[in-house]
């Protein structure tokens, strides 16, 4: 029987949610069995019967992180004026620089990266799947100043993920911030 003719299991559920917090303080670039299972609660076997393989087990990982992007992105669409687009840029930001978050950032520029360099493993699909999902968070938004495009959200997105990348790898909020705010002010002008 597979994982998917498995009925729902309580016990799957928990391991995975135990398996993901683990996964956000030790990343999964280098995910083993073994020491998850210690440092959960389970064992390697255990592991292998709920998720069939490791890679399925990383599958399920990366649905959950997503299902968590997710999450923060509708309710960063939905802080403030969920129609207005440097409203909802500027709230995105909050959430990314938040220092809270910062553990679920670092594992989804792991699966980004592996995504990228493992098209056919089990972070197949990750990196496209996440450019969908910001853009159709910042497509569905009126278009920033005069622009009339249709850019005005794949601009957003390249900020946001520059920015985040920089802020990743340098800890600069100050920086990273200012480089937002003056974007936001460059379309929210009406002369931009």
């Amino acid at each position: 029987m597979t994982r998917h003719e498995r009925p729902p299991s309580a016990r799957r559920d928990e391991l995975l949610e135990l398996a993901y917090r683990y996964a956000l303080e030790h990343g999964l670039a280098e995910l083993s069995l073994r020491p998850l299972a210690a440092a959960i609660g389970s064992s390697p076997r255990v592991l292998l019967f709920l998720f069939g393989s490791k890679e399925e087990l990383i599958r399920a990982l990366l649905a959950r992180a997503r299902a968590d992007e997710l999450t923060a992105l509708r309710r960063a669409r939905h802080a403030g004026d969920p129609a207005d687009f440097v409203a909802t840029v500027r709230t995105t930001w909050g959430w990314l620089v938040d220092p809270a978050h910062r553990p679920m950032l670092i594992l989804w520029l792991q699966a980004y990266a592996r995504s990228l360099s493992e098209p056919d493993g089990p972070w197949a699909g990750f990196a496209r799947q996440t450019v969908e999902d910001w853009l159709g968070l910042l497509a569905a938004l009126p278009e920033g100043g005069d622009h009339a495009d249709g850019t005005s959200g794949a601009l957003g997105l390249a900020l946001l993920r520059g920015a985040l990348l920089d802020l990743l790898a340098t800890g600069d909020v100050e920086r990273t911030t200012a480089v937002v705010e003056r974007y936001l002010r460059l379309v929210g002008s009406p002369n931009s």
